[in-house]
């Protein structure tokens, strides 16, 4: 995927394989290096928390904190953009066409999204089935384990449950991280981290697709390793979505929409008892 000055001299923001215009990285490796690592450490402290975190807590501290690491995480590849003299607006790709292509993006995202749901709902219920020829249980405990609303059927499930919003409050406060969350992470994945890939693969688009995919699965960690793997997944279709769009607003869109549903969905049931 190529990212680029957006001017009047300069190619589409973002490219399709086919395209052979050069490209190149737009932050030095050590600062896309650090960022990495930085990612893999907040995932792996983030399981850690979760794995300790007992009963109830409050989650306007625990929507701050994670505003405050998305804007820190952001704040760092400003910083490497602007190393190279790369401005922060070319990672976004084509954002011209006013109201009417915003709407048309919109649609595109939540199409996109209901898509994303069959494949990943697809791949999700192929993992559950090797999962359970790999580790046969007793029919009590395939019956304890198997339904999907079940908190103790995997960590996505019980960080979900410990995220969702209770009440009006907590929900608009989720709104608003739902969408700076959707923004930051398709900036960095679909954005930087995905054109530095590409760069180093000397143009290689779907290297690129695959590593910021893999990352951005890696950077789930607090939600287990089947979550991990579908969320992967979601990074390639992520990925494709720019690609085919050159441009991040319907994957910000879509990114954005599909944790704000899944956290005032389980926030539902948990009112109600289901959960």
């Amino acid at each position: 995927m190529e990212l680029i000055r957006n001017d009047a001299s300069s190619q589409p923001p973002i490219q399709s394989p086919a395209q052979a215009s050069p490209i190149t990285a737009i932050a030095p490796a050590w600062h896309t290096a650090l960022l990495i690592a930085g990612i893999v450490a907040l995932s792996i402290s983030g399981s850690s928390r979760l794995a300790r975190a007992q009963g109830v807590h409050n989650r306007f501290a625990t929507y701050a904190a994670t505003a405050v690491m998305e804007l820190l995480m952001l704040a760092w590849v400003v910083w490497g953009l602007r190393i190279r003299r790369v401005p922060l607006r070319s990672l976004f790709g084509n954002l011209r066409g006013g109201m009417r292509s915003f709407f048309l993006d919109l649609g595109v995202a939540f199409a996109f999204w209901l898509v994303a749901l069959l494949v990943l709902g697809t791949a999700g219920i192929a993992w559950s089935r090797v999962e359970s020829l790999l580790t046969p249980r007793s029919g009590a405990a395939q019956a304890a384990q198997g339904s999907p609303l079940s908190p103790a059927r995997n960590e996505a499930s019980r960080a979900l449950m410990q995220l969702a919003p209770a009440n009006a409050r907590e929900a608009a406060a989720w709104a608003a991280l739902c969408l700076l969350v959707g923004l930051v992470e398709e900036s960095v994945f679909r954005g930087y981290l995905q054109r530095q890939f590409t760069a180093w693969a000397r143009g290689n688009v779907a290297i690129g697709i695959v590593f910021s995919a893999l990352l951005f699965g890696a950077a789930h960690g607090y939600q287990g390793l089947r979550s991990m793997v579908l969320l992967a997944v979601f990074g390639v279709l992520f990925s494709l979505l720019a690609v085919s769009r050159r441009s991040l607003r319907p994957c910000i869109l879509a990114h954005s929409w599909n944790d704000l549903f899944a956290g005032l969905a389980f926030g539902i049931l948990k009112l109600h008892h289901i959960l």
